[in-house]
């Protein structure tokens, strides 16, 4: 039952990042969160075979997911979310300079950070480092979204903002429970959690696409009806 779950939120993490990340470069031409979207869909992907092959400690599949998840962990859905969230509560537009140097830094640091995956936090100050660095990360990410769910719920988004509250908050506890707090009732291979995470993440994809775009729908319509200057006349 438990196998048959993990590949059920496997999947799902999959198909909304494939999904959404489509959805976001072919309706929006927001290419930060598309390919942050698929990132984290190749990354399911590559999870996923990996589990069905015999999840071999010495498999190059183990090295990639590693790579994809301090990827993500560090950079893409912490900088390239906010960044990629910016086009519709700043009306930000990076060049396309901007996202090939921004997802530069996260390949960086996906580098920089793997080595330090698997290693005991109590002896190994690296990686215990990075384990608080990627959860200063993820809550300097939070804020930014609490501010996206006043936006949602300033612009009428009601439900898409509770959501966002939702899930952000349940990926901030993935986060802190990562590294520091395993489940004690879980299995060698942390079954229980990456199920949980799994599922988190692609519900993550879901929200944060449904949330961008009542954001975006509240501005188009904010454009088509300006508001009067003050003082014009009648």
């Amino acid at each position: 039952m438990k196998e048959t779950l993990f590949l059920l939120a496997d999947l799902w993490m999959i198909f909304a990042g494939y999904f959404y990340g489509w959805k976001f470069i072919r309706r929006y031409g927001n290419y930060l969160l598309g390919l942050e979207w698929m990132v984290v869909a190749t990354s399911g992907t590559n999870f996923l075979l990996w589990s069905l092959l015999g999840a071999k400690s010495d498999s190059v599949l183990y090295d990639l997911a590693y790579f994809f998840d301090a990827f993500s962990r560090s950079v893409g859905i912490t900088l390239i979310l906010v960044l990629g969230l910016m086009k519709v509560t700043h009306r930000y537009k990076p060049s396309r300079g901007v996202d090939i140097a921004v997802f530069g830094v996260a390949i960086m640091a996906a580098l920089f950070l793997r080595p330090f995956h698997g290693a005991d936090l109590h002896t190994d100050r690296g990686a215990f480092w990075a384990s608080v660095f990627y959860v200063v990360v993820n809550l300097l990410t939070a804020v930014f979204l609490c501010y996206f769910v006043k936006r949602l719920w300033g612009a009428g988004a009601r439900w898409p903002a509770v959501w966002t509250a939702l899930v952000t908050a349940a990926g901030t506890t993935i986060a802190i429970t990562y590294d520091f707090f395993p489940l004690s009732f879980d299995d060698a291979n942390r079954t229980i959690f990456y199920t949980a995470a799994l599922a988190t993440w692609g519900t993550q994809g879901f929200v944060y696409f449904r949330a961008y775009r009542a954001l975006h729908d509240r501005n188009a319509v904010s454009d088509a009806n300006p508001a009067p200057a003050t003082g014009a006349l009648a």
